[in-house]
């Protein structure tokens, strides 16, 4: 079987130099297939799961025949959903630029905007922005679009999904219609079909792997449980192997729920862990992924918004401390281990609640997830959270009126003098009857007639 390697991708020797400081020989199958559609020129749509080299499969080519220019306005952009993945992009970016002399410059909400309209001031050839900041920066008239040739929309699902279709909308309309337009997506869904059949000129479609088809080399495991304490003491459990659990990512289903398991974690394992959202501020949910990356800190709790793009090495497990509502975002989640054909391991807490969610994710991906025995020496808690205690509906609470009983609008008898009714004509002579007064103090024909008789 023939073996694809990146000498056979008609790299040029800044291009070669680069990847083979990186270490690799072989590219993936989306950047083998992706590179001679994206080098032609022509629309393309890639569709493949997280961890399979998306951002190499559309710079490779775009490196490869982007010119050397003095010019100030970008030629090519690149739109991606969340910050972390400007930053996470632009790296991948100047790793296969070490030899080729080009200007990359990400930008994004959250930091001073001037700053980022001065980098642009002195020219770039590359743009990375997430779609808010960058429609900011082109109303301001500061960075020109019209030199633009090239469009690529990483993880466009992820961004459809967080509402950003009217900014793209927007961003579209003032780029230059003559463009190549790179689109990559790790789910196909109808929002996303309906983007390509608006803004795309029959393009061509590379899918590797099918919607929900699970990665090979990642283990699944799965858990019954019944509440939040008892996930906090299964979790406490598995994570004393502090040697098999090294790297651990741990997904929850909301801000809230994040931020909770994060000061629970920090309990049990001080200094061990930290928690990345999008309340949090830039700086610290860089700061927060760079420690986890660095292995300062084994343990990262994100929430599903942060689940594409999160591009670390050697995640030894992602736990699901939540089953997530759209099994799409399971199959995201467990992306984030096993990347770059590394073994990867993933386990998955339910209540009975989520039991129904279990069972969707497992027929997308048209398999049974494992179900472990739950370990007897962990403590099943009788404890609930907020969310978990039933609505108890009082139906005879004195304190709460019934809809009956509530008061409707205020009513009082009217005083005498309010019940006169208006019994119409004009308001002028009813005036003249009660003062006696003439209609008009300047009337001509009776000034006449008083001379007269005079």
């Amino acid at each position: 079987m023939f073996t694809v390697t990146f000498q056979d991708l008609n790299l040029n020797t800044p291009l070669n130099n680069a990847i083979e400081d990186l270490g690799f020989v072989n590219p993936t199958p989306i950047q083998a297939k992706a590179f001679n559609v994206v080098a032609s020129g022509k629309d393309m749509v890639g569709i493949a799961q997280t961890g399979t080299g998306k951002t190499f499969a559309y710079m490779l080519p775009i490196l490869r025949h982007l010119k050397y220019s003095r010019q100030e306005n970008p030629r090519v952009l690149v739109l991606v959903p969340t910050r972390e993945l400007v930053v996470q992009v632009v790296n991948e970016i100047e790793k296969l630029s070490k030899y080729i002399n080009n200007r990359v410059l990400g930008v994004y909400g959250g930091t001073n905007i001037n700053t980022q309209k001065q980098a642009i001031a002195q020219g770039q050839d590359i743009i990375v922005a997430t779609p808010g900041r960058l429609y900011d920066l082109a109303v301001s008239r500061v960075l020109q679009l019209k030199s633009i040739q090239k469009l690529v929309i990483d993880e466009v699902d992820v961004m459809l999904d967080l509402g950003f279709r009217h900014q793209l909308m927007n961003i579209f309309d003032i780029l230059p219609e003559r463009r190549q337009n790179i689109m990559f997506s790790a789910t196909m869904t109808k929002d996303v079909d309906e983007l390509i059949s608006d803004f795309f000129i029959n393009p061509n479609k590379i899918s590797i792997a099918v919607s929900g088809t699970p990665l090979e080399n990642i283990s699944q495991e799965r858990y019954d449980v019944p509440n939040f304490y008892t996930k906090v003491n299964l979790l406490e459990h598995l994570l004393r192997d502090d040697e098999t659990f090294s790297r651990v990512l741990i997904f929850v289903a909301y801000k809230k729920m994040a931020d909770r398991l994060f000061d629970k974690l920090e309990e049990l394992f001080p200094g061990q862990s930290c928690v990345i959202h999008s309340n949090k501020t830039q700086n610290y949910r860089l700061r927060s992924i760079e420690q986890f990356s660095d292995g300062e800190h084994r343990l990262l709790v994100a929430t599903d918004v942060m689940a594409r793009g999160l591009d670390i090495d050697d995640v030894t497990h992602v736990i699901n401390f939540d089953t997530p509502d759209y099994p799409e975002n399971y199959m995201h989640r467990i992306g984030r281990t096993g990347r770059a054909e590394k073994k990867g391991h993933a386990l998955l807490f339910s209540t009975e609640k989520e039991q129904e969610a279990r069972e969707d994710l497992e027929s997308l991906m048209q398999m049974q997830i494992p179900l472990v025995e739950f370990p007897e020496e962990v403590i099943i808690s009788t404890e609930l959270i907020e969310e978990e205690r039933p609505q108890i509906k009082e139906r005879n609470n004195p304190t709460k009126r019934r809809t009956e009983d509530i008061p409707g609008p205020a009513f009082h008898e009217k005083k005498e003098k309010n019940k006169k009714v208006n019994l119409g004509g004009s308001y002028r002579r009813e005036m003249a009857k009660k003062y006696k007064k003439p209609k008009t103090r300047g009337d001509k024909n009776a000034n006449k007639r008083n001379k007269r008789r005079r």
